[in-house]
């Protein structure tokens, strides 16, 4: 989710030297476009990816819009109730925000029909992980369309795992050395890693 300064540095300085854009610390074998031959390789592909059934339908792909949309309103309500458990005011309390982050293969589109969402929440600093295991995951297992939820506390990256109106869910935890977490929230910022447990340094990762 982030770069290395020194690969940054490195690749800037190589790309310089050629006047063309390049990322990562080596070069890549080729700049050539595909050939005529790739060009139809690939379409054979996508044609037996379509006549398998591995593309999602746009009603398919809607329908994970809305869960995530449902899972996020539920992380926010979750702070809200946390921030007021931590005898904040309501008026802070309902600017603590919180927000999900897709990753793995649906963040890069490369999901298909029966994969799963891997999700990232990421709270502020007064809400701890086990408000996370606890009181999330009550909230979780309240909703109707809500099955087979299942708490993972004990992995090298604690989980909430179910389905939520059919969708596999994988859900993360995160928590952040700050006061508010705003929809506008960048993680690609490492300042955000500082004063942060390993846990959520391997969640956000």
């Amino acid at each position: 989710m982030w770069s290395s300064n020194l690969n940054t540095k490195v690749a800037t300085g190589q790309s310089a030297s050629r006047g063309t854009t390049q990322l990562g610390v080596t070069p890549p074998l080729s700049t050539l476009g595909p050939t005529a031959r790739d060009v139809a390789a690939t379409e054979a592909l996508v044609s037996l990816l379509h006549e398998r059934k591995m593309y999602e339908t746009p009603d398919e792909a809607r329908k994970r819009e809305i869960v995530l949309a449902k899972l996020d309103a539920i992380f926010k309500q979750f702070v809200y109730k946390t921030s007021l458990k931590r005898n904040l005011p309501e008026s802070i309390a309902a600017e603590a925000g919180g927000k999900i982050f897709t990753f793995g293969s649906y963040r890069l589109g490369v999901h298909g029909q029966a994969s799963d969402i891997d999700t990232l929440c990421v709270a502020p600093k007064h809400v701890l992980r086990e408000d996370f295991f606890t009181d999330m995951l009550e909230m979780l297992a309240a909703r109707p369309e809500v099955a087979s939820i299942q708490a993972v506390t004990d992995a090298y990256v604690p989980v909430i795992t179910f389905t939520f109106d059919g969708i596999e869910i994988d859900l993360l935890c995160a928590r952040l050395a700050l006061p508010t977490v705003p929809d506008d929230l960048d993680l690609a910022d490492d300042n955000l890693l500082k004063n942060l447990d390993e846990r959520c340094v391997r969640s956000l990762n």
